[in-house]
């Protein structure tokens, strides 16, 4: 029976012994207990005798009587008993007493019960299949027992081997193999990270680790078992699949792993080829470890080795293994895993049919053979060279001789065969994981009962020594803090976000003075982390009281109608300061005192720069100790960029930690790097440059194309009428903008255009107009003068400045659910809120006018445009009039409605149209949502299932970059890009910025974004624009850019005779002329036509919404 309630220590025996303690008792008197034990009447009896022969055997002899009297024979004998039923039960409850009672108090015991004889761990996994249920209750109580007792390393060296050896041999019932399977997935789910003390994480780490470097052997057992015949062990070995996965802590295929499960689960080609399409969309970055490798190495070894696999999946497989290999940084793993890839490889380049495939086989053979270093096996230059199990027991055996040797009991030579092996292989596993401190729970608590004179103590303290020695020998001594630094802050903590743990008991130290940059993935919670300080939420950081800390971020609350002086005199923590003082900050940071001074200027005036400006007088009147800034830089000109650095830099007395994704900005200013890495914080000394050095993989920080993320913007398609790129699409002409609280025009008489062509970097101090300028151009705000003139079926994608402004209204929402609220009904919700869509009770009013086109039927009032069609030059549309019945639609040209002021009647019409045709057959499912989101670099999960209001800054971005790009615009309008995304995410933006085949326009103070990719900039300067001459990008920045090849010199190039540049076009209006003259036709190809004709505008009735009208061209003859 299960022992619910287990009795007290010294249980009242049975059999009463006058042996003292230390002398063995009676063989009669054990005796006595075991046949009690196997003849008790009840279950409670048969467990009161165990527990009493348990502690008999305890305060005696100890493990050696398990041999001595027979009890495991016992124990074996009674378990195989198929004709009692109560007798299996008894031997169960003996096995889980000394589970429970021996192996704590005598560790190696555990020698014993698991390697001796094939250990007793077979017999409960077997009485799991047993028809009695008492007796599977207390096999169950009995494998419990044992499990809890164990260490993690005992875990990995004593029970799953025996496991994977019980699962392979496949001799005992299917009860007991779901067991087995059992007990597996309970080891790795004892290591899944958490949020417990920092000791149960550290004991995580260490089994996860462990157990890891194991996966090669597990993962082909547990794949095994998958496939079984019986239902039930089908579906444990796939929660075992599952929970073993769990130790892989690689981003990169964590994302995978369900596909890849089922593929194992499902071995066909299809499942094959969707795991192996899957994996060459993933784009690798986090070092490749021994469990990684374990998992992939069998579907890649099967690809390359399947005669009827396929060249395009052959391609993608050696894509695969090149990536891979490149991130493998140990050779040890490397040989242990690569030599089964080698084969495969080389029969690809040697037998692939097509060239590319045999090209990169040829290159991914060389990364394997770099990989697993020279062909004898020796290690590369400063690789350092494991610790064996044979070292361990060398050192094991020496130390175990010159302490005077084993004690010298009778029966102890195999159990010290056994045992020596077994704390050797426990003991290497602690010292590679360079946790030393262990070597004594591996070592001295196993040799106690072997060895005389209690030299086991003496003996772990000298093992512990030697590896000690060895680890500064390897890795050098540890670094000593320089005692001349002041440490404010020194702790421990843990950071979640939701569901989602971020950093895992990990140390964050800073010392006065320095400046420390913290990096990192969108997402990895580094904003999450400041916003934890600066709210006192976290763990160990000193209280505000203690250390004064200022939080700088990008979000700034502000009273619009306040003026600067003012709203900063208002915030509670400043006031103490004075208005005096205030005021001289103030004027530190460039907003000038006085009646006509900036700081009587309103809050909501600001640009964003100037925002950000305000935010940093408000930290520097806090007089803190500890700066939190959150991207410093963004909205920032050079100038006041230089300001910051000088600033930071000067003050020594302040510490700061700062978010940047502006690599020059980190360069001049860190002291220090904290990078995140595994759910820990790193600390590297030294600035950016300093830190990439260390850690090459870094290397996006610096440029462009090294980045892991990938965008893919979509094709905007045609413009009717516009068969050149250098065409312009869109034109200013002599322009005058002024902000109604404004006393001087922000822009005045600005003229310009941009083509398909067209990359345009916009250029110029904060406040200058650059906003305006693009505001103008999308149709955000009117100008006062002059006007805006573009082309009918233009589609412009625009983020503004402040982009989490698209998205503020819908927090509560997910990605995917803002997206089909954005076009749920085919046309975009936001630009019908643009102040040229709105309607005005003028507009209103303009409904109602009669309007008489001089054809003879008077004056009729509009009801709605019902249609539009090519008409010479122009257009002309179908227009629908109160009260008449659409036989009365009469055909009204472009000019004649603008004449009668119905511009805006025009502009929402034309605006469906252009929504109409951008959208194409895109159709608002969530499958095609996510396919869309996962493109512009968004994780597909994320987009279906996380609120908007729980992403980071840089996921909103994508969110809104994503909702800008949906119905293929031709124009892509940037206002500050750069803002809150990561290096990663801003390679991903400038190489698919680069790559795209419509217009961009750009407003970025970010220097190296803009000199990659705009060979053309206009500068806004005292609201005046001035257009600078072609300037030849730096294709350097793209790592993947050659002389000639790259698309961005063909963007350049096209771009450099653009309409734009060359004057083409200038002072005359937009006109997209019709199709040119053909031949004339026949009568009868005349009447086919029209058939052809009628026949698609019939399959167009019948589409679904959406979907474009066909063009009526007459190609099809």
């Amino acid at each position: 029976m299960p022992h619910q309630i287990s009795p007290p220590t010294v249980p009242v025996m049975l059999v009463k012994s006058s042996t003292p303690s230390g002398v063995p008792p009676t063989q009669e008197e054990v005796s006595s207990l075991l046949d009690t034990i196997f003849t008790a009447k009840t279950s409670q009896s048969s467990v009161d005798a165990a527990y009493a022969l348990t502690t008999l055997l305890i305060n005696s002899i100890g493990f050696r009587g398990l041999g001595i009297y027979g009890i495991l024979n016992a124990i074996k004998k009674g378990a195989a008993d198929k004709k009692d039923g109560a007798r299996r039960e008894s031997a169960m409850n003996l096995l889980g007493a000394l589970f429970e009672r021996l192996i704590p108090v005598q560790p190696i015991s555990e020698v014993v019960f698991l390697l001796e004889d094939g250990g007793m761990v077979v017999p409960a996994l077997d009485a799991l299949a047993d028809k009695g249920a008492q007796v599977k209750e207390s096999a169950q109580y009995a494998l419990d027992a044992l499990f809890t007792n164990l260490t993690a390393e005992s875990l990995v060296v004593g029970l799953l081997p025996l496991l994977c050896r019980y699962l392979g041999k496949r001799t005992g019932k299917w009860q007991g193999v779901v067991g087995a399977y059992e007990l597996m997935a309970r080891t790795a789910d004892k290591a899944k990270m958490g949020m417990g003390s920092k000791e149960e994480e550290k004991l995580k780490d260490l089994l996860r680790e462990s157990m890891g470097k194991k996966l090669a052997g597990l993962i082909p057992v547990v794949e095994a078992g998958m496939h079984d015949l019986k239902a039930e062990v089908g579906k444990q070995a796939v929660k075992t699949m599952t929970s073993l996965t769990t130790l892989l802590s690689n981003d990169d295929v964590a994302p995978r792993i369900p596909l890849l499960i089922k593929t194992m689960q499902n071995p066909s080609t299809e499942t094959l080829q969707k795991a192996i399409h899957a994996l060459s969309q993933t784009t690798f970055v986090a070092i490749v470890t021994s469990p990684v490798l374990a998992l992939l190495t069998p579907l890649l070894e099967r690809s390359l080795n399947t005669p009827n696999t396929s060249q395009e999946v052959l391609r993608q497989t050696v894509v695969v293994v090149e990536n891979l290999t490149k991130l493998v940084h140990d050779p040890v793993e490397a040989r242990t895993f690569l030599p089964k890839l080698k084969p495969g490889v080389q029969g690809v380049k040697d037998r692939a049919s097509l060239p590319e495939v045999r090209e990169l086989a040829t290159r991914a053979l060389n990364v394997i053979k770099k990989a697993m270093g020279d062909d004898d096996g020796n290690l590369a230059n400063g690789q350092i060279a494991p610790t064996t199990t044979d070292d361990v027991l060398r050192v094991l055996e020496r130390e175990v001789k010159a302490h005077g040797g084993l004690s010298g009991q009778p029966g102890d030579g195999p159990i010290w065969t056994l045992a020596k092996e077994y704390v050797s292989e426990m003991v290497k596993e602690d010292v590679n994981l360079r946790e030393i401190s262990r070597i004594d729970l591996c070592c001295g608590r196993y040799l106690k009962q072997l060895l005389k004179d209690d030299s086991a103590e003496a003996i772990s303290n000298a093992l512990q020594k030697h590896f000690i020695d060895e680890d500064h020998r390897k890795f050098g001594q540890p670094i000593k803090v320089d005692s001349g630094e002041v440490e404010i802050v020194n702790t421990d903590f843990s950071l979640a976000y939701g569901g989602m743990l971020l950093l895992s008991h990990t140390n964050i130290t800073l010392h006065k003075g320095h400046r420390y940059g913290l990096c990192g993935r969108n997402g990895a919670g580094k904003s999450t982390l400041m916003r934890s300080i600066a709210e006192g939420k976290l763990e160990g950081f000193p209280s505000k009281d203690q250390l004064k800390t200022c939080f700088v971020e990008h979000n700034q609350g502000e009273d619009a109608d306040l003026s600067i002086l003012e709203f900063t005199a208002k915030d509670p923590e400043l006031a103490a300061s004075g208005r005096e003082r205030i005021s001289e900050v103030l004027s530190e940071v460039g907003f000038t005192a006085g009646p006509e001074g900036r700081q009587q200027e309103k809050v909501g005036s600001l640009s964003g720069g100037w925002k950000m400006k305000l935010a940093l007088a408000r930290a520097m009147l806090m007089s803190a100790d500890v700066l939190l800034l959150d991207e410093p830089t963004n909205h920032l000109d050079v100038s006041n960029v230089k300001w910051l650095e000088e600033y930071l830099k000067s003050h020594t007395e302040i510490t700061s930690l700062i978010v940047s994704h502006d690599s020059g900005f980190l360069d001049n200013v860190c002291t220090d790097i904290y990078h995140y890495e595994g759910k820990k914080l790193v600390c590297y000394p030294g600035n950016l440059a300093a830190f990439v050095r260390k850690k090459p993989e870094a290397k996006s920080y610096y440029t462009l194309s090294a980045s892991q993320v990938q965008f893919k913007f979509p094709n905007p398609g045609l413009l009717t009428g516009v068969k050149s790129s250098t065409k312009a699409i869109i034109r200013m002409s002599n322009c005058t903008y002024t902000y109604p609280t404004a006393t001087k025009p922000s822009l005045q008489d600005v003229t310009c255009s941009l083509t398909l062509s067209s990359r345009t970097a916009i250029i110029g101090a904060n406040g200058a107009g650059k906003s305006t300028l693009i505001k103008l151009l999308t149709g955000e705000t009117i100008p006062q003068e002059g006007t805006v003139q573009k082309h009918p079926n233009l589609r412009i994608g625009y983020i503004k400045q402040h982009a989490l402004e698209h998205v503020e209204m819908h927090m509560e929402k997910t990605p995917n659910q803002y997206l089909q609220w954005r076009y749920a009904n085919g046309d975009d919700r936001e630009v019908l809120m643009k102040q040229t869509r709105v309607l005005t009770p003028e507009d209103k009013a303009q409904m109602d006018k009669m309007v008489d086109l001089g054809d003879g039927k008077g004056g009729r009032r509009i009801e709605n445009l019902m249609g539009r069609q090519k008409w010479k030059k122009s257009f002309q549309y179908e227009v629908k009039w109160v009260n008449m019945l659409p036989k009365h639609n009469t055909q009204v040209s472009r000019e004649t409605l603008l004449s009668h002021g119905f511009s805006k009647l025009i502009q929402e019409f034309d605006d469906h149209e252009a929504s109409r045709e951008g959208l194409g057959f895109r159709t608002l499912e969530p499958k095609v949502i996510a396919k869309h989101f996962d493109d512009i670099g968004l994780d597909p999960d994320i987009a279906n299932h996380n609120e908007i209001s729980g992403l980071s800054g840089g996921q909103k971005v994508k969110v809104v970059l994503a909702g800008a790009m949906w119905n293929n615009p031709h124009l892509l309008v940037l206002d500050e890009p750069t803002n809150y995304l990561d290096r990663d995410s801003l390679g991903g933006l400038a190489v698919a910025i680069r790559d795209y085949r419509g217009g961009v326009v750009m407003i970025s103070h970010n220097e190296e974004f803009v000199g990659a990719l705009c060979p053309e900039q206009w500068h806004v300067a005292d609201g005046r624009l001035t257009q600078k001459g072609h300037l030849a990008v730096a294709l350097d920045r793209f790592e993947d850019s050659r002389p000639g090849s790259s698309a961005a010199s063909s963007a350049v190039s096209s771009a450099s005779a653009s309409a734009v540049n060359s004057g083409a076009e200038e002072g005359g209006d937009l006109k997209f002329k019709s199709r040119k003259k053909r031949t004339k036709l026949t009568r009868g190809q005349l009447k086919e036509r029209e058939v052809r004709r009628r026949l698609r505008h019939i399959e167009w009735l019948n589409s679904p919404k959406g979907t474009p009208h066909p063009p009526d061209t007459d190609d099809e003859n």
